[in-house]
């Protein structure tokens, strides 16, 4: 159960039978959709991702599929499924950039006054669309962001670790971040265009629309296990986004290594007194040991601070050099009418246009 009493169970939700009420009337849908080597349940993902957007919003909607530098048919999938689908767009990004710039990169390239964010392994089931959409409705919200009661499929160590990291950031950051909660979202337009105009590069999206503030009501939901394929966000990957989470959203880093600085400062202040006292009562000279000892300890923390202050200026030095966030290859759509929001630079990313060769 969600703080406002929300919650779903997706076996529950019938496509074929949408309640009127969860059926909206005026405004235009992106689900957008991060893929990389997805080619195992990618077909299934656009049935039930255009089956949703159908079921609530008719035909006014269009399924947003970003290949994040994909090395199977990931590609050449998206590209079959445009030509005969005229709500499906593709988006083929230059290189594979991390699952978050891919979401930036798609949140830039959709033009719906609502945004559905889903992954495409289909943990989040889209089925809950009406159900999100009435409650994002009925509390005037921005955003109605997916809270995980139970995860199915998932490592004990994975669901300890995760536990563990939302807890931390939250208790060690400005910003109010949402705990148990990933990139699935239902949110407005308008709220998508912001983060999409935020201008970081080491992203950590549901850090970033936590910050915008606006009304945000948690959806509590079950989340499935993965449909097909393997996952791509293996321990190195969350460290990268965990390391991103801190750097981005808590000073908790830089403030550990200054208390780790005046420890050692006294520490070390307490070595030097007891050194004087023993040469001054004593005759014998102190042994190397405990000397060694110091050295060894004091230089390991000037390390770690080194290290964790080098983090935060590297960073502050790779976003200075102002190089487009991402960089978009092609886009793929039936439609006839180009996509405005795709064909100039936006949220630091650049469209390449056509290839001489394919024009």
């Amino acid at each position: 159960m969600s703080e406002n009493g929300t919650s779903a169970d997706h076996s529950s939700v019938s496509m074929g039978h949408t309640e009127l009420s969860k059926v909206s009337r005026t405004g235009f849908l992106s689900i957008v959709v991060p893929c990389y080597n997805e080619e195992e349940g990618l077909a299934e993902l656009i049935r039930r991702a255009c089956d949703a957007g159908r079921s609530v919003f008719e035909d006014r909607f269009e399924l947003v599929l970003i290949d994040d530098g994909s090395g199977d048919a990931t590609w050449p999938m998206i590209e079959d499924a445009s030509a005969g689908n005229d709500h499906i767009v593709g988006v083929k990004l230059a290189r594979n950039y991390g699952h978050q710039i891919a979401l930036t990169a798609g949140l830039a390239s959709c033009q719906g006054s609502y945004v559905l964010v889903l992954d495409a392994d289909l943990q989040d089931p889209p089925e809950l669309l009406g159900d999100m959409l009435s409650v994002l409705k009925e509390n005037k919200a921005d955003v109605v962001y997916g809270q995980r009661d139970s995860r199915a499929g998932e490592s004990g160590f994975k669901k300890l670790t995760a536990t563990g990291f939302y807890r931390l950031l939250k208790a060690n950051s400005s910003v109010d971040i949402p705990l148990d909660a990933g990139d699935f979202r239902l949110m407005t337009g308008r709220a998508a265009r912001i983060i999409v105009e935020m201008p970081e590069h080491d992203r950590f999206v549901r850090g970033m629309v936590a910050s915008i503030g606006l009304k945000q009501v948690p959806f509590a939901y079950h989340r499935d296990a993965r449909f097909a394929g393997e996952t791509k966000y293996p321990i190195r990957k969350m460290l990268s986004l965990a390391v991103a989470a801190f750097m981005g959203f808590s000073m908790a880093p830089v403030r550990i290594a200054a208390r780790l600085a005046t420890l050692m400062f006294f520490f070390s202040g307490f070595a030097a007194v007891v050194a004087v006292i023993i040469w001054m009562t004593t005759s014998t000279v102190p042994g190397w040991t405990s000397l060694m000892v110091l050295v060894a300890i004091s230089s390991a923390m000037n390390f770690m601070i080194l290290a964790i202050l080098g983090e935060y200026i590297g960073r502050i030095f790779m976003s200075q050099k102002r190089r487009p966030l991402y960089i978009v290859e092609t886009v793929k759509q039936a439609r006839s009418s180009e996509n405005p929001q795709v064909l100039r630079r936006i949220g630091g990313g650049v469209f390449l246009g056509d290839h001489p060769e394919d024009l």
